[in-house]
């Protein structure tokens, strides 16, 4: 099959009509049904029968239709990036990140990418771990940087940089928090099914402190302010904790620490460009600046 005879393919099973898959490809019917049956003819069996009106798969076009559903995939993926050279001839990259990291680490990337190639344009998009690995799927964007990076079919992961969580409350205090007396009636916990909220979770268990909490937020920059609004504590990463300019606010690492993986996540079957190994180097030296002005 060639790939004209792919997207006919495609139009077909999505209309069940010749007619409006022919609409759908701009082409006259006649012209459409020329092609299906060249299409037919190259494969030696049929690929559609009439029922009731409409046009109906047969068995053996049902066989062939997840790798014809994939190749029409790789096909969108060639226009999609063909669409970005021409329209971002020096270089375009679509980026998403957890929430947090899109108000710290990969501004700065951008700002140390565009530094050093002006010509780089960039869409950057916050999501949760997710939905950006849905995105990458779709190939609606080109890389994600996440906390905890998960394991996942088709997605290949790059670590970037090792940090903690810390304890953010109006107590002036500096000494270390031990996990064993957090307070959970005090606790803004974060979503559970968040990677760093899921950490936690575990932590604390370990540490004999359950969740029953009053607060539950998405995002650390809102568990920080809901800190400095008074209605409570929040573990949250440093990254966030340090980033906000809150002196009502005190920051005290964990004892013993929480640890968490900053990563890049990509489609494991798009080869990564010179491109997207800068922007991995900059997404470095970004972890790299914020570490030193985390550094006691």
């Amino acid at each position: 099959m060639r790939l004209r005879h792919i997207e006919l393919f495609e139009a077909i099973r999505a209309t069940g009509s010749l007619s409006r898959a022919a609409q759908a490809l701009h082409i006259s019917q006649p012209a459409a049904s020329k092609m299906l049956a060249h299409a037919e003819a190259q494969v030696g069996f049929r690929l559609f029968e009439r029922v009731k009106g409409r046009l109906r798969a047969t068995r053996e076009a049902e066989i062939l239709a997840p790798d014809i559903a994939r190749l029409s995939r790789d096909l969108e993926s060639v226009r999609k990036l063909a669409a970005n050279l021409r329209h971002h001839p020096h270089g375009h990259l679509r980026i998403g990140c957890a929430p947090s990291l899109g108000l710290g680490i990969v501004p700065r990337a951008a700002g140390i990418s565009r530094a050093r190639q002006p010509d780089i344009t960039f869409s950057l998009q916050t999501h949760h771990t997710g939905e950006l690995v849905a995105g990458l799927l779709a190939r609606e964007i080109d890389m994600a940087v996440t906390y905890e990076p998960p394991a996942h079919p088709g997605i290949a992961r790059i670590d970037l940089d090792r940090s903690e969580m810390v304890y953010v409350s109006q107590d002036p205090g500096t000494a270390a928090m031990p996990l064993g007396s957090v307070r959970p009636e005090r606790l803004i916990a974060m979503d559970p099914r968040d990677p760093l909220g899921s950490l936690l979770q575990t932590a604390l268990a370990d540490h004999g402190v359950g969740m029953e909490t009053a607060l539950q937020v998405q995002t650390h920059y809102m568990a920080c302010a809901m800190v400095e609004a008074g209605c409570g504590d929040a573990i949250v990463d440093a990254y966030s904790a340090h980033g906000i300019s809150r002196p009502a606010l005190s920051v005290r690492r964990l004892e013993p620490p929480v640890y968490f993986q900053i990563g890049a996540l990509v489609h494991a079957d798009d080869p990564m460009s010179a491109l997207h190994h800068g922007f991995v180097e900059c997404l470095r030296l970004a972890c790299a600046e914020v570490a030193r002005a985390l550094a006691p």
